[in-house]
């Protein structure tokens, strides 16, 4: 939520953002001010006329951000240089209300790497969310989707959202868990 820490913003074009918690996309006018409570993996939540809504790093722009740099790996890249982008990257994936990546928060239960027959990547990922009926929980699985498929040499991610087993607590990192102080 918005504090005297938030940095604030003017949108200088329309920007497409999504609702939070709800997961509506919307599009923000240019001319509209708001504040950044979050700036996390590459992406804003913003807090405008008593809204939160997240804006992905490639509209970093209209609130005059820079766009994230492009991933690079060499051509002949190994499988396991490939799955430690692939872990970078789930890295940079945040829920817009928790300060906490995906994996740290113990939301990713599985990564696997497939052989394409054209020599490119395909990346499966089973994952799951803090709560069933969150809102974000689309949002979240198009974050991860998009991220990896950026990667030189992935073709394609598939994203599975499965609840079993539920998440708990447990699951975070211990870093996580002492953040919170859910030790």
């Amino acid at each position: 939520m918005y504090s005297r820490s938030s940095e604030p913003v003017h949108f200088e074009r329309d920007c497409e953002a999504v609702m939070v918690p709800q997961g509506d996309t919307v599009t923000l006018p240019a001319g509209s001010y708001g504040y950044i409570t979050q700036a996390l993996g590459g992406s804003y939540t913003v807090f405008v006329e008593g809204n939160l809504f997240r804006i992905a790093g490639k509209d970093g722009d209209a609130i005059g951000k820079e766009a994230p740099a492009p991933l690079e790996l060499p051509d002949d890249a190994s499988d396991e240089q490939v799955e430690q982008l692939v872990w970078q990257q789930l890295r940079t994936c945040f829920d817009p209300e928790i300060p906490f990546n995906i994996v740290d928060l113990g939301l990713v239960y599985e990564v696997e790497l497939k052989h394409l027959d054209d020599g490119r990547r395909e990346v499966d990922v089973k994952m799951t969310l803090t709560a069933p009926g969150c809102g974000m929980g689309d949002i979240l699985v198009d974050d991860v989707r998009s991220k990896l498929e950026i990667i030189p040499t992935v073709a394609e991610a598939d994203v599975e959202l499965v609840f079993d087993p539920p998440w708990g607590r447990h699951m975070m990192s211990e870093s996580a868990r002492l953040e919170t102080g859910m030790l």
